[in-house]
């Protein structure tokens, strides 16, 4: 990384942010997934066990844990794309009993339904199952909520947050208030306040008396300047330093909207050719439209009689968007409301209300699905920022800075907005929620690839089957 524009070079630095928070995140999935394994194999054991008693012998033990192994990798499958390897935010942890809930529900009945459609084993495990599905729920809601406490013990080094905006506290309550980070922040300087501050007896005295190990500051603020002499005499006391902009991506994975100078786009937004993602991409897009597409065409005629049986107006509807490089692309989609009203300034603010085979087809996503054609030929992509209506973009782009970056990408079917704002903007235009969505978009256009697009698309099919989303 280049040094930044205020003088001080950060890269020494950026271990320091990989040894408190990636390796805390990486270590503690690892352990997830594979405690999780165990309690499958665990739970498979004492199903045994009651059933057959003290007569279980590795031959009988083996002959159900082959079979029993393909159910295991569907819950695994099923686990990720539930988000129970994620980092767990303070918002995901107070979700976490209905989202494990929900989720052995599901794998429960990918169990069932395995061993309906492959009978070739030569076990017939319907009490067996029964036994571990329902041990397995016990241990896994134990392991998952109380497991961390005895088996991810961390100790937290003491820090200090040097920055402005509502990130930066957004950042502090989640670091103090969850307790799965390597880190404890005892202060804050508010770079909007720091000619007040007295840096001798209000900060440097704290850090020596409490023993802080960390500071994490913004040095792209120009209001940073007045202390830097400050914290470069820091470095001589082995306090560490580490970046807020990328300790706040790892937690939230979006980008600090409200901390964003020019010159992040310069360091992070590239336009260089990404050949390989780039093919490999349109390929992907390709395969998967044309399978689309098939299943569009079988369910076409039962679509197009419940419409014309309802209210006898014409099935689609041809909207205009905000594609790649800013230039307008007509999407189509199965006819939902009233009328159309073709994202047009005035068409917008009339009256228009959902049909009810059209509440039907928003709540399953099948309205969504003419777009396959948009991706065949090449407007959207299955995985991008949602396109905007352009009536709807010009206002944000005129009130939210930088919002036009995000059409540097081909708009997609699903994003990584779409599958983690937790309220995301509907039709109306909406200020504050957009600049969340676009903090999202952002942190999409910085990271994108394969393996990214691969887990926005698992996650997505969570977001169809629970008839969420965004």
């Amino acid at each position: 990384m280049p040094k930044s524009t205020t003088g001080l070079n950060f890269q020494p630095f950026r271990s320091i942010l990989i040894s408190n928070m990636l390796t805390i995140n990486r270590r503690e999935t690892l352990w997830l997934f594979v405690g999780d394994i165990l309690i499958f194999i665990l739970a498979l054991y004492l199903s045994l066990f009651l059933r057959y008693g003290q007569k279980i012998g590795l031959n009988l033990f083996l002959e159900h844990l082959i079979p029993f192994a393909y159910v295991f990798g569907l819950w695994l499958l099923t686990f990720y794309i539930a988000g129970l390897y994620e980092k767990h935010t303070v918002v995901f942890t107070n979700r976490l009993p209905g989202i494990i809930l929900r989720t052995l529900i599901v794998s429960s009945l990918l169990a069932v339904l395995f061993f309906y459609l492959f009978p070739g084993f030569g076990i017939a495990p319907k009490t067996i199952l029964f036994f571990d599905i329902a041990i397995t729920f016990v241990l896994i809601s134990l392991w998952r909520l109380y497991g961390r406490k005895f088996f991810f013990k961390i100790n937290k080094e003491k820090a200090v947050l040097v920055g402005s905006g509502e990130e930066m506290m957004e950042l502090f309550d989640e670091i103090n208030n969850n307790q799965r980070y390597g880190l404890e922040f005892i202060s804050s300087i508010n770079l909007e306040k720091v000619d007040k501050i007295d840096f001798q007896s209000e900060i440097l005295e704290r850090v020596y008396a409490e023993n802080v190990s960390v500071i994490a500051v913004d040095l792209r603020s120009d209001k940073v300047e007045p202390i830097l002499s400050h914290l470069y005499n820091l470095i001589f006391s082995k306090i560490k330093f580490i970046d807020l902009h990328k300790i706040y991506e790892e937690i939230f994975d979006r980008v600090p909207l409200s901390l964003l100078k020019y010159n992040w786009f310069i360091e992070n937004i590239s336009l260089s050719p990404r050949l390989g993602y780039s093919v490999i991409k349109r390929l992907i897009d390709i395969v998967l439209s044309l399978i689309l597409l098939f299943v569009f065409i079988v369910l076409l005629p039962f679509i197009v009689l419940l419409i014309k049986v309802t209210d006898g107006r014409k099935i689609f509807i041809f909207q205009e968007r905000v594609g790649l490089n800013n230039k307008t692309i007509k999407i189509v989609k199965f006819r939902t409301m009233s009328f159309d009203d073709r994202g047009l300034e005035g068409e917008v603010k009339r009256e228009n209300r959902v049909t009810t085979v059209g509440a039907f087809l928003r709540k399953t996503r099948l309205d969504e699905l003419p777009q396959v054609w948009n991706v065949l030929i090449g407007d959207l992509s299955l995985i991008g920022p949602r396109p905007e209506l352009p009536v709807i973009a010009k206002q944000y782009e005129a009130e939210i800075p930088y919002y036009n970056i995000r059409h540097l990408i081909k708009p997609g079917l699903s994003g990584w907005a779409q599958i983690y704002q937790i309220n995301p903007p509907k039709r109306d235009a909406n200020f504050d929620e957009t600049k969340v969505k676009l903090s999202y978009d952002l942190y999409y256009l910085k990271n994108r690839s394969i393996l990214l697009d691969l887990k926005i698309a698992l996650r997505t099919i969570k977001i169809l089957l629970s008839r969420s989303g965004k």
